[in-house]
Parts: C-alpha cells; sequence; structure tokens
C-alpha cells in the first residue's frame, strides 16, 4: 500500500512538473518588449520598442497601410529618447523622449516625433503634438527581418521589418 501510494505521488509530481515546464516554454510574448540603445556623434539614443512578427503577412501597403500613422511597433507606442540636443535628417529636435510614429510609404516614408509620451497604438495621436517631422527613404531589401527591429548605427537609427527598410541620419 505503501509503495502505491508512492508511485502515485511520484507520478503527480512528474505530471506537474511537466506541465509547469510546458507553460513556461510557451510564455514567449508575441510581441516581446525590446530596446535599441547606441551613441551617435556623443549622443545617447534608446528606442523602446514592441517587435512584432511577420508570421506569413504581408506587412507593408497591407498589415501596416501605405500612407497613414503607424505606431511603429506593437502594444505601446514605441519612444525614442536622445539625451542632448540632436538634428534628424537636418533638423533640430530638443533633448528628450518622444513617441515614435511612421507614415510608411513604397518610396518615400515620414518620421513622427511626438511629444505625448505614453500612448498605446495611434489611437490618440494628435499631429498637434508633433515635435519634429521628416521624410526619409523607404527600401526593399533582400533578406527577410522576420521581427521588427530598430537599430541605432553609425549615423543614426534605422527600423527593418519584413523586406522593408528606413533610416534616419542623426547629428
Amino acid at each position: 500500500m505503501k509503495k502505491s501510494l508512492f508511485n502515485k505521488f511520484s507520478m503527480l509530481t512528474m505530471f506537474l512538473v511537466a506541465i509547469t515546464l510546458l507553460a513556461t516554454a510557451q510564455d514567449e510574448k508575441p510581441s516581446p518588449a525590446k530596446t535599441a540603445e547606441g551613441e551617435v556623434n556623443g549622443k545617447k539614443i534608446t528606442i523602446n520598442y514592441s517587435s512584432p512578427a511577420v508570421k506569413g503577412r504581408n506587412i507593408w501597403g497591407e498589415l501596416v497601410p501605405f500612407g497613414q500613422v503607424w505606431r511603429a511597433g506593437a502594444n505601446d507606442a514605441t519612444t525614442i529618447e536622445f539625451d542632448k540636443d540632436v538634428k534628424v535628417q537636418g533638423k533640430a529636435l530638443s533633448a528628450g523622449k518622444y513617441t515614435f510614429f511612421v507614415i510608411p510609404g513604397e518610396v518615400e516614408s515620414t518620421f513622427i516625433f511626438n511629444k505625448v509620451e505614453k500612448q498605446w497604438g495611434a489611437y490618440s495621436y494628435d499631429q498637434a503634438q508633433d515635435a519634429l517631422r521628416v521624410n526619409v527613404s523607404s527600401e526593399q531589401t533582400s533578406k527577410l527581418e522576420e521581427r521588427l527591429v530598430y537599430e541605432v548605427t553609425s549615423n543614426g537609427f534605422e527600423i527593418r521589418w519584413e523586406y522593408g527598410k528606413a533610416s534616419a541620419k542623426v547629428e
């Protein structure tokens, strides 16, 4: 009897451990939070965003329509912070934290730095709160970027997702 009870307890324990391991393994979020950081000419840039996956979808022009304001990520709107005054595409932008939006286009996109810091998506976006808008070239790449990626580069920052890429020069 004791051996039977011990066997049942052992089986129950192994079952609970297995369930816990499976639950933990599947805990990755669909759009995990990411941070891109770096310096350009001694000026620190920090970009906080949620990184959705392509998952076989057509992103540019379909999931993310051309010509419309997009939150530039998933979940909370993406934020970008500069520790010093900068010039983006040659236009002045004061040090601070901004919500970052994009109006994507096939050839040219608009990068928007909005003064309202905490926003969810682009639902409450107000153009009157824009600190700066700059136009940047949109490019097609041959490499699939499964997850949305921001990268601080030696001369600015870029956004890549699916086969699309756009970047801004920061001075």
